[in-house]
């Protein structure tokens, strides 16, 4: 039977309930005009919060969280409640905002408001509440920035957002709250860095930031924080290492940096965190061996290092963690013999899966210990570390004298080979080539080239081929025509349109070339019946920065190609990209590292000197690649009508990179992903490289051959 709350005692200055009120809160408690404090928490209440409990000026304590209490609360509960100290809501079903009037409770020093339904964004005037002490807004269903006010919380000393729908950056105004002794934010969308400042709060204790979209390294300022006992910087997109000036925090009890791209080794002197209870780092791409001086660390209870790349044996210095009551180092490239002592006798094999070479006990499900397996001999392994450098040295010696021998034979050999190429060039007829395209028919129309139209056509022995058809009408046409023959007719790369012949008369030149099937990329990117997923993308942009490093520095004539852009390139049907097009390109003979050109390339990819001085180099190419590069990770086209009033896509890109880079990616690119913050972080580094290669200044930018060894490095990042 539900009970009911009857208040006839007029002078009574505290309520307090616990698990006994079931039901609404009666609305005759407003008329106790002399009580302070009103605690309700841990019961069985449900409806709104009466009005009436304003009539209580007087009050100092409301406490009502834990229990069903639901809708809005009272939009002027702070006017009513001035002399408010401490308000808790926690654990009901309230909705709607956090009233703005709440500010006017200047008196409150504790307000917490955690595990409700509460949205939209923070209002401003919580900065007006100078004396909180306490702020509590944990599993709401807020969203926006934290506000810039926060900074006026000077007193402030708990401050708990996590487990909301807050994003931006984790502002640097929470460093000027001297007093904060824990910081929660964690389960939010926060991107950007991990703020450097984070040393100026010396009383910070527990630190939570997990489960966001933070990026780069973690700051070294943070190692700086003596006292801090809680650091939980997991699964969002942090890389760098763990330095050795981790060993500073001597107060540590938990830290916690897993689900990250944290890589190199775990220093040595972690060891001296002696007070260290729980560290987890797994699923990073740590490397190494796991240090001797995980034996120090006296209070480790729980330890997981599952996930990485760690090497070597097991420390049997771990035997001595008396305290350790769980371990994980499965997923490794762990060897040699599981310790037995200690802590070892109470785990089982899930600690240790997917380490082929490790041995032990049969319970452990790993291959029994041959004698002396855990001991290697020392004056082999003495051996072994003095004679393969001298070995490798030799080889290398070697390698380079052969290699360069053939270069310089190659080199004699390449101006000859390069002239009897365009001569066998074969050729093909007219006539042949108007039967196979249909008389050159609309529905064999494949595009429009520089200076002319490509077709799809057959050949008299069943080869399918493009043809481009130069407009002899256009001025430049027939020097085209002869341009791509010279530049391209002598090259041979797998990423290059090859061409297979050429039909050329007075009135009529083409260029016969192998035919792909899968169209361009400008095709795909924009098609709403496609979509290149990251890895294609990603191959696609190696294959293109594979020819142009061809073209600059494979050839025994460096080839500018002048024309960089999606319409240029096309895939074949293994979606294999092939560079297209070279009716502009120019030759730079004779050493020249530079030639000056009155025709145009296309606006939105032109390097500025190429538009403003028609000053043509090989790094005038490498700007067009960077753009182009933004271009297919963004879906925006160089000239989209977005780019107005001075801002155009490089300068959106820069803006954006790398704190705000999932505004400006491609939204396909994100659909299923469930490892968003190692996208992120990926996608980050090429749109990084996009801008090195599409700097203003020509000489800033880098060449095409690093560019290469940049993005293989990132493909083997995704992979």
């Amino acid at each position: 039977m539900n009970k009911s709350l009857v208040f006839n005692i007029w002078n009574l200055l505290a309520i307090s309930f616990s698990s006994l009120p079931i039901g609404l809160i009666p609305k005759e408690i407003g008329n106790l005009n002399k009580l302070e404090i009103l605690d309700l928490t841990d019961n069985y209440l449900s409806g709104h919060i009466s009005s009436n409990v304003l009539n209580i000026s007087t009050l100092t304590r409301l406490g009502l969280g834990y229990n069903d209490l639901s809708g809005p609360i009272l939009p002027n509960i702070g006017s009513g409640l001035a002399n408010l100290k401490e308000l808790s809501l926690y654990s009901n079903n309230f909705t709607g905002k956090i009233p703005k009037s709440i500010s006017n409770a200047s008196k409150l020093t504790s307000l917490v408001l955690s595990l409700n339904k509460f949205s939209g964004i923070i209002p401003d005037v919580l900065g007006n509440l100078t004396n909180l002490i306490d702020l509590r807004l944990d599993g709401n269903d807020l969203n926006g920035l934290i506000p810039s006010t926060i900074n006026k919380l000077q007193g402030l000393q708990r401050l708990d957002l996590s487990d909301n729908m807050l994003k931006g950056y984790v502002i640097e105004g929470l460093c000027q709250i001297r007093s904060l002794s824990a910081l929660y934010l964690a389960h939010n969308v926060f991107s950007g860095l991990v703020p450097r400042c984070l040393e100026n709060l010396t009383s910070l204790q527990m630190l939570d930031l997990s489960s966001n979209k933070l990026i780069s390294c973690i700051p070294s300022s943070l190692w700086n924080i003596k006292d801090i006992l809680m650091v939980d910087l997991s699964s969002n997109a942090l890389n760098g290492t763990i330095p050795l000036e981790i060993s500073s925090l001597r107060a540590l009890i938990l830290l916690n940096l897993s689900n990250n791209q944290i890589s190199g080794n775990i220093p040595p002197t972690i060891g001296d965190l002696q007070t260290l209870q729980n560290l987890s780092l797994e699923n990073n791409k740590l490397q190494g061996s796991i240090p001797e001086s995980f034996g120090k660390m006296i209070s480790m209870e729980f330890l997981d290092l599952s996930e990485n790349y760690l090497s070597g044996v097991i420390p049997k210095s771990l035997e001595s963690l008396v305290h350790l009551k769980y371990i994980n180092l499965s997923y490794n490239l762990l060897y040699g013999e599981i310790p037995s002592g200690g802590p070892f006798r109470n785990f089982t094999a899930e600690s240790f899966v997917m380490n082929e070479d490790l041995c032990g006990k049969p319970q452990l499900r790993v291959k029994p210990c041959k004698k002396g397996s855990g001991h290697r001999s020392t004056k082999g392994m003495l051996l072994i570390k003095c004679l393969l450098p001298v070995m490798l040295a030799v080889i290398i010696v070697a390698s380079c004298i052969i290699f360069l021998k053939h270069k310089r034979n190659d080199v004699n050999d390449s101006t000859n080979r390069d002239l009897l190429n365009l001569e066998m060039l074969a050729r093909v007829s007219y006539y042949e080539l108007l039967q196979g395209t249909n008389g050159f028919d609309e529905c064999n129309f494949l595009g429009q080239g520089s200076f002319g139209s490509v077709y799809k056509g057959i050949l008299s022995s069943g080869q399918m081929v493009a043809v481009k058809v130069f407009n002899l009408n256009l001025e430049e046409a027939s020097r085209s025509f002869d341009t791509e023959c010279i530049a391209i007719c002598n090259l041979r790369h797998r990423n290059l349109v090859k061409i297979i012949s050429s039909c050329s008369n007075v009135d009529f030149k083409s260029l016969i070339m192998e035919f792909m099937p899968n169209g361009s990329l400008e095709r795909w990117l924009y098609s709403h019946n496609y979509c290149l997923d990251i890895l294609q993308r990603l191959n696609i942009m190696i294959d293109i920065a594979s020819a142009l490093e061809y073209l600059h520095h494979g050839s025994s004539t460096p080839i500018v190609h002048c024309d960089i852009k999606p319409s240029n390139v096309l895939l074949d049907e293994e979606m294999v990209a092939h560079l297209s097009d070279f009716g502009i390109s120019k030759l730079l003979g004779e050493e020249k590292l530079q030639i000056y050109t009155k025709t145009f390339a296309t606006a939105g990819y032109m390097a500025p000197e190429y538009g403003s001085e028609g000053l043509v180099s090989m790094k005038g190419d490498v700007y067009s690649y960077g753009i182009m590069l933004m271009e297919v990770f963004t879906r925006k086209k160089s000239i989209d009508d977005m780019f107005v009033e001075g801002l155009s896509l490089k300068c959106w890109v820069s803006k954006s990179t790398p704190h705000s880079i999932i505004n400006i990616l491609d939204a396909n690119l994100l659909q299923g992903d469930h490892q968003i913050g190692n996208t992120l972080l990926h996608i980050s580094s090429i749109f990084e490289l996009a801008l090195n290669c599409s700097t203003d200044l020509p000489e800033t930018r880098m060449n095409m051959a690093d560019v290469v060894v940049s993005l293989k490095n990132i493909k083997a990042m995704f992979m």
